[in-house]
C-alpha cells in the first residue's frame, strides 16, 4: 500500500514536469509566442540585479529566461517595442508575462491581455 502511495506521487511529478517541458517552446531569434500579460508598477531590485525601468519584464523562467530579449507584435502597438526579462515572479507560472510601468494607473489599465511576442535573442 505504501509504496503504491510512493509510485502515484513520483508519477503525478514525472506527469507535471513532462507538461511544462512540453509547454516550453525553443527559443530561436523570430520564435512567436502568444503569452497573458499583466502589469506592474513596484519600484525596486529585479531577480537579476538590474533597478526596475521601463521595458522590463518578469517571466516564468522556465519558459522565458532572464536575459530574453523580444518585441511585443500584433494589434497592441500602444504597448510595441523592445522588452527584456530581467525578473522571475512569484505568482507567474508558464506563458504569462509581468510588463514594469512606472505609472500605477498605467498598470491598472492594462489590466490582462493577450499579446504576441517575437524572440528577438534568448536567454
Amino acid at each position: 500500500m505504501r509504496w503504491r502511495n510512493v509510485c502515484a506521487c513520483l508519477l503525478i511529478l514525472a506527469t507535471s514536469q513532462a507538461e511544462v517541458f512540453a509547454q516550453r517552446p525553443r527559443l530561436r531569434r523570430g520564435t512567436r509566442l502568444v503569452v497573458e500579460a499583466t502589469a506592474y508598477c513596484q519600484r525596486g531590485e529585479t531577480s537579476s540585479g538590474d533597478r526596475t525601468s521601463r521595458g522590463l519584464v518578469a517571466a516564468d523562467t522556465r519558459m522565458l529566461p532572464i536575459g530574453t530579449v523580444f518585441r511585443i507584435v500584433g494589434p497592441s502597438s500602444e504597448y510595441g517595442g523592445v522588452y527584456w526579462v530581467a525578473d522571475r515572479g512569484p505568482e507567474i507560472r508558464g506563458r504569462e508575462i509581468d510588463i514594469f510601468m512606472p505609472n500605477c494607473r498605467e498598470a491598472k489599465r492594462f489590466g490582462r491581455r493577450r499579446l504576441e511576442l517575437r524572440i528577438l535573442k534568448a536567454g
